[in-house]
């Protein structure tokens, strides 16, 4: 991996290809190693780079007042840091809320917007009695030894018919968490509600959502969907939440037709 200093944060990040950049913004709690399929997949056209946000993988904690538009200032500062002017971004589930939130403070940076599996914080998306059941699960497993609660919420990431390879590499990430941040990441996440930003979006924006997914389900991606002003929403069938592990080829394709055309 490579790692580069932005604003006082030790950023761990992967890079792989050439040509218009693509930034991917992980889901929470895993890190960069889930856009290996995209980092293989896409570099053929494009340069690549998948970030370990502060508080995951190899990237330093932020402070526990970190609050979503933090990450968000955070990310747009990595992408000038590396020197792209802008990029097309891409984040699922907690990364997909962190791109919208960074479309939004930073719109200059953002070429277009690719949301896998995304919520527009889990305030904005879900209700408030599912947003304070999700904060407190992920508060109190952040305090338990991972074995206890890391099978049970990875098989919420895919369905039952996932390869057991892909089931182990989402558990191998799961397992390696930053306890602290994680609850700073999760804190944030429950009270961010992004609906309001929604209607300014103005970049080509395109969602991929998973038929079968039990955390951001139909109510989420379709409000997602009407928010957005002349969105694209492709429903990958027979797959779950973490799409671009369970369903990487298609998710690959459905990127490269979505962006070619937008350079």
């Amino acid at each position: 991996m490579d790692v580069i200093d932005v604003g006082g944060h030790r950023i761990a990040y992967r890079i792989a290809g050439q040509g218009p950049p693509l930034v991917l913004l992980h889901g929470w709690p895993i890190d960069s190693r889930e856009f290996r399929r995209q980092l293989e997949g896409l570099s053929d056209h494009f340069t690549v780079v998948a970030w370990d946000a502060p508080g995951a993988g190899g990237s330093s904690d932020p402070p526990e007042t970190f609050r979503l538009p933090d990450w968000a200032d955070c990310a747009a500062a990595f992408i000038e840091a590396l020197g792209f002017g802008s990029a097309h971004v891409g984040g699922l589930s907690w990364g997909g809320g962190l791109a919208i939130q960074l479309c939004d403070r930073h719109p200059k940076i953002v070429r277009s917007l690719i949301l896998m599996s995304a919520y527009a914080g889990w305030a904005g998306s879900l209700p408030s009695d599912v947003v304070q059941d999700r904060l407190r699960s992920y508060l109190r497993n952040s305090e338990l030894p991972t074995d206890q609660w890391v099978p049970a919420t990875v098989d919420t990431f895919v369905t039952k018919r996932a390869a057991a390879e892909m089931i182990d590499e989402l558990r191998t990430m799961v397992m390696e968490f930053h306890p602290a941040a994680t609850k700073t990441a999760m804190r944030a996440f429950a009270a961010a509600d992004l609906r309001g930003v929604l209607p300014r979006i103005d970049v080509p924006a395109l969602l991929l959502v998973g038929e079968e997914d039990v955390r951001a389900g139909r109510e989420v991606w379709q409000a997602l969907h009407s928010g957005i002003r002349g969105s694209k929403l492709v429903v990958i069938p027979g797959v779950g939440h973490v799409i671009d592990v369970e369903a990487g080829d298609r998710v690959n394709e459905e990127i490269r037709t979505f962006l070619q055309p937008n350079g």
